[in-house]
């Protein structure tokens, strides 16, 4: 027997959870969220919040509390090598003629979500349980979801909902309760995560360049840089054991500029793995259930689309599904029925076309970056000139509008 009972019981609080909480919470749906950590503080959550998420935000009149805890903003997307530039487009030139905003704002995913948390919390049907770790779902009768189990505090507890979200990430334990099949894409590439000090007066916005034996992309923290190392999947072993030293002559081969300070990753415990992964659900939702974000569809970091496209998928759920939910919810016998099946599928059937495309761009776009990573000594790391027109013309305007814009960027409704 379920201990509670809500409308929705979602699992994670990611930017998928905590967006979608808030606004259904907002239309008036009483909203659990389930955290299974004590906060949000991760180091490999993504920083870059996008033109079409920061139009989320204005519709949520949360602007002026954003800018706050922005660290700096892109107003250009480039793809080097050590040997030159690849791609560089300014996002004004290819922004949509409705775009209000034409930059990459770099604000840390905790401010972020400790922001879209304050403002749930104003709505009284919201509710936010922190260290509690889903352990699998509720079933009818006849095999529906209808809550979810956790453990919170060393309890087993169980919550009854009329729907249940996966929001809960690429390592979602509710995908099994799917009843659909993964499908994937795979990565070339994998990304080994470490920080060093940033020094006053250094560039607010990110850095990134590729080069033979990978690729560094450095995240401003304010006093520290994040560092994303990609490298060719299943290399890191091998690069473990060929020592830190050779580890710390590889990145500053590519990054001369932080040579200075890798010294400060003392040991492998300083270096985290990152397996990437490309993947998504056939389906996105079953009888009772509905999975977003990365719990739906992973991406890899090329790009920094994930949390925006989580995003979008959480606006959308709360656009198709919050006003059916609402209805449901004066319903006395809400939990003894099944929510319409035919609800929940608008949400993948709005959002898969946009997701589809940005994971195939991402393949894409991996494939060149080992192609660089991988290229032998003596080699310029450079295309010939035809190829790299093409990459400087067409595909030069069409990255940035997919990466910055969307392909189907969503607006608050309600």
């Amino acid at each position: 027997m379920a201990e509670r009972s809500t409308t929705v019981a979602i699992s994670g609080g990611g930017p998928a959870g905590i967006l979608l909480g808030l606004l259904l919470a907002r239309q008036g749906v009483k909203v659990v969220v389930l955290e299974q950590h004590a906060d949000f503080l991760r180091d490999f959550r993504g920083d870059t919040v996008h033109p079409m998420t920061q139009q989320v935000l204005a519709d949520l009149g949360l602007l002026d509390e954003f800018d706050a805890i922005v660290r700096g903003r892109m107003t250009a997307i480039e793809f080097a090598t050590t040997d030159g530039v690849l791609v560089r487009q300014d996002l004004a030139s290819v922004a949509p003629r409705s775009a209000r905003f034409t930059d990459i704002a770099l604000a840390p995913q905790w401010d972020l979500l400790d922001l879209l948390v304050r403002k749930a919390q104003e709505y009284p049907t919201f509710t936010l349980e922190l260290e509690a770790r889903t352990t699998g779902v509720l079933r009818t009768a006849r095999g529906h979801v209808r809550g979810l189990r956790y453990r919170q505090g060393g309890v087993e507890r169980a919550i009854e909902a009329v729907v249940t979200v996966a929001a809960d990430g690429r390592r979602s334990v509710l995908r099994p309760e799917m009843g659909t099949d993964l499908i994937e894409l795979g990565s070339p590439i994998d990304v080994l995560w470490f920080r060093i000090d940033r020094a006053e007066g250094e560039p607010a916005e990110l850095r990134g360049v590729i080069g033979r034996g990978g690729a560094v992309v450095a995240i401003n923290r304010r006093d520290y840089w994040q560092v994303a190392f990609l490298v060719a999947k299943g290399t890191d072993a091998a690069i473990r054991a060929a020592g830190l030293p050779a580890f710390r002559d590889r990145v500053a081969g590519i990054a001369p500029w932080m040579q200075d300070r890798l010294e400060q990753v003392v040991d492998w415990d300083d270096v985290k793995l990152l397996s990437v992964g490309i993947e998504r659900l056939r389906r996105w939702s079953a009888p009772g259930i509905l999975a977003i974000g990365d719990a739906a569809h992973t991406m890899s970091p090329l790009g920094g689309i994930g949390i925006n496209l989580a995003v979008a998928d959480a606006v959308a759920a709360a656009n198709l599904v919050g006003p059916h939910l609402l209805r449901a919810q004066a319903d006395p016998g809400r939990h003894r029925r099944v929510f319409n099946p035919a609800i929940l599928d608008r949400v993948q059937r709005r959002r898969q076309a946009a997701t589809v495309l940005t994971q195939r761009i991402q393949v894409l776009g991996q494939d060149r970056v080992l192609a660089v990573v991988r290229a032998k000594p003596g080699t310029t790391l450079l295309p010939p000139a035809p190829v790299l027109a093409v990459l400087r013309g067409p595909v030069a305007r069409l990255l940035p509008r997919v990466f910055g814009f969307g392909i189907r960027p969503e607006r608050v409704e309600r």
